[in-house]
């Protein structure tokens, strides 16, 4: 089917809208219209190439539709339902028969692999081949396929223009606290970032009833918006040193619980010394492949921990509709981190987020 796409073409390009050709759903595949698709800085990666990936591409991970066909052998979902599209996982190996997709064995191919797990690709331009799949989806478009295992029926009476965002960032925030290191009701936690995945982090941290609440950034406008959101504390590292801020602010102990959500080296060293004896350090941002950062050993042999999380080590079809009915319950108000934007308006949408004028920009499809 013909549909509307934004399409990549070079290293560090723009996207342009051009019309492409979408396949028709496989037997274990969902054909979704998109109302919306949330923006996310992993769609950056691959433009970047951060990550290994080809050109002409289609991004897009963070969609919210309505499911428009259903392959033979879906179960789950039906034509009319409202659903989140989340990341892809192969469901065959050892860490997806266990409940843990996020660490799926296949993980990168089936999120950066830009085809179907078979090798076939999901869109083209005449003869020209548009990579698509990106994350099981590439929703930068007015439709996109999703597998059974990546989309996520969710209720409709819901804003399902707001509801993308829970794919990925809002989802890989919120699961790091309450999937990962699930702290206890008056405990304190340190978050690194006030970005879209670190603000998602602090309602989690709220909601799990934490007791100091630190965030950490250099942006002051994010920094006000998270303290209106929960944050007990605010630290800018360039007007303090955070560690000593956070031993300062938590008696001399250091916060029991930390995360690091930027991708920035230097703060997840600055993370990690801001956990107490016992304490447990999360990173989610992702920084450059091959990054590497000295850590106090003498610290660690203290039952220090340090951790990678992926996608808030959350199943998106048990945590996705947790979220949900926190937002509709008014305890997990995500929808302030949000700035919806036409989708033919991607580039000054994608600007906005890279140069901190919007925390979680949305792309509205009409």
């Amino acid at each position: 089917m013909k549909i509307s796409a934004a399409v990549m073409r070079e290293k560090g390009g723009g996207f342009s809208i051009e019309a492409v050709e979408l396949d028709e759903p496989r037997d274990d595949e969902v054909l979704v219209r998109m109302v919306s698709c949330g923006i996310c800085h992993t769609d950056t990666l691959p433009r970047d190439q951060v990550v290994p990936a080809p050109f002409p591409a289609v991004y897009g991970h963070e969609g919210a539709g309505v499911v428009e066909k259903v392959g033979a052998r879906v179960r789950k979902l039906a034509v009319g339902d409202h659903v989140v599209m989340s990341c892809n996982s192969c469901g065959g190996c050892d860490t997806c028969q266990t409940g843990m997709p996020m660490y799926c064995r296949d993980f990168f191919k089936a999120n950066f692999g830009f085809a179907r797990m078979d090798g076939a690709p999901t869109m083209h331009k005449g003869p020209e081949i548009i990579h698509g799949a990106f994350f099981g989806q590439s929703s930068f478009a007015t439709y996109a396929l999703g597998t059974e295992r990546s989309v996520v029926k969710i209720p409709s009476d819901v804003p399902l223009e707001l509801m993308g965002p829970l794919g990925c960032g809002i989802q890989t925030g919120a699961g790091a606290v309450i999937n990962s290191l699930h702290p206890q009701a008056g405990d304190s936690i340190v978050i690194y970032g006030a970005g879209s995945v670190g603000l998602s982090a602090l309602l989690a941290a709220v909601v799990s009833g934490c007791a100091v609440c630190i965030s950490v950034d250099l942006n002051e406008e994010r920094l006000k918006l998270a303290r209106e959101l929960g944050a007990t504390h605010t630290i800018n590292p360039s007007k303090e040193d955070p560690v000593k801020a956070v031993q300062a602010i938590t008696g001399g102990l250091g916060a029991q619980w930390s995360l690091e959500t930027s991708g920035n080296l230097k703060a997840l060293r600055q993370a990690v010394d801001s956990i107490r004896i016992m304490g447990e350090c999360g990173m989610i941002g992702a920084p450059a492949y091959g990054s590497e950062i000295p850590l106090d050993t003498w610290g660690l042999l203290l039952g220090r921990k340090v951790r990678g999380i992926c996608e808030g080590d959350a199943v998106p079809d048990l945590f996705i509709p947790k979220l949900v009915e926190l937002y509709r319950q008014g305890r997990f108000p995500f929808d302030k981190l949000v700035s919806f934007y036409d989708f033919e308006d991607i580039n000054q949408a994608v600007e906005d987020s890279e140069k901190g004028r919007a925390i979680k920009p949305v792309l509205r499809f009409s």
